[in-house]
């Protein structure tokens, strides 16, 4: 059996999608689904249960689940805004400890979803070299509580028994239930629907023009794609999910408009008060351990992805992963 924790989340629902594509359906979904359109990422998807994450947690304690291969630990807290650091504590840190200590328990393998906002303003570049993870010194408390449980497997020599992945610009289906949260390729397709047109930042910094500014989108379907190949391999550490190869957010409008068969129309709005010295004006995944551990797949490039994205989910009867 597999477990995936936050599972009727995005990337959780996106791994349980890519298990059943490869014919596996015994699988135990573990979230908190309470009054979230979240169930709505699990009807097209193929499980054996359902479990809500505190019912899971007092059954880990026990050792009350048998037969476990391995276990995906996607569930947790990922507001950037969220202040109660507690909250943080025990969701994220404390939490994801457990998980792991039951994984190691079972001798499941285990998949967890550490962050890269962990790297903060980019001071220090983006690569998963672990001197650099140790001087990290993230911006929110979110990423501070990832970043945590990082230190934690390096101070106790437990990242050969773990695959932490640090995502950058996720994009691509099931989001639809994160609202502010959702990624921009989501977002901008609803804008333009309704006003023609999309508003970015202009840029406060002169080596970047207005839209200029560079992050390091990956479709979803290569983040889960790339989950289940660590499931099937017995390697551990902390491992960059990007596509190493940052874009302009121009270059996001640029795909959009064109997946949507419309000319490009973007006005560029000033930089938000509360923004301006935090905004990251750039973010590159340091993707140099594919070729270390001879990862086989491609990742999608920008315009394929946002094509797929917008015409055959976004624009669609359906807009769900669907494994039936």
């Amino acid at each position: 059996m597999y477990i995936v924790t936050g599972g009727a989340g995005m990337i959780g629902s996106a791994a349980v999608w890519a298990l059943n594509n490869q014919g596996i359906e015994d699988i135990l979904v573990v979230d908190n689904l309470a009054s979230t359109e979240k169930w709505k990422n699990l009807v097209c998807l193929k499980y054996t249960d359902y479990m809500h994450r505190d019912e899971f947690l007092h059954k880990i304690k026990n050792d009350a689940i048998k037969d476990v291969q391995g276990i995906v630990h996607m569930g947790a807290c990922s507001s950037t805004t969220e202040k109660n650091a507690d909250y943080l504590m025990h969701n994220n840190f404390h939490y994801t400890q457990e998980v792991f200590q039951f994984a190691l328990r079972s001798n499941a393998r285990f998949v967890n979803a550490s962050s890269a906002a962990t790297y903060g303003g980019g001071e220090l570049g983006f690569s998963n070299d672990l001197e650099i993870t140790k001087k990290l010194r993230p911006l929110n408390m979110y990423a501070y509580s990832k970043h945590l449980f990082d230190l934690w497997c390096i101070k106790n020599n437990m990242l050969d028994k773990t695959v932490n992945l640090k995502f950058f610009n996720v994009y691509g289906p099931n989001e639809y239930h994160k609202a502010d949260m959702r990624s921009v390729a989501c977002k901008a397709f609803e804008v333009i629907n309704e006003r023609g047109f999309l508003q970015l930042f202009s840029s406060d910094r002169p080596e970047y023009p207005h839209g200029g500014q560079q992050r390091d989108f990956v479709y979803l379907k290569d983040c889960a794609k790339l989950i289940v190949w660590f499931l099937g391999n017995n390697l551990g550490g902390i491992f960059n999910v990007g596509t190493g190869m940052a874009r302009t957010w121009n270059s996001l409008a640029n795909a959009v408009f064109g997946a949507m068969g419309k000319p490009t129309k973007v006005k560029y709005i000033p930089m938000p008060e509360h923004l301006r010295g935090k905004y990251q004006y750039f973010t590159q995944a340091d993707m140099t351990w594919l070729k270390t551990y001879n990862y086989p797949y491609s990742f999608t490039s920008l315009e394929d992805g946002v094509k797929d994205y917008i015409q055959n989910y976004l624009a669609a009867d359906n807009p769900y992963l669907s494994s039936l």
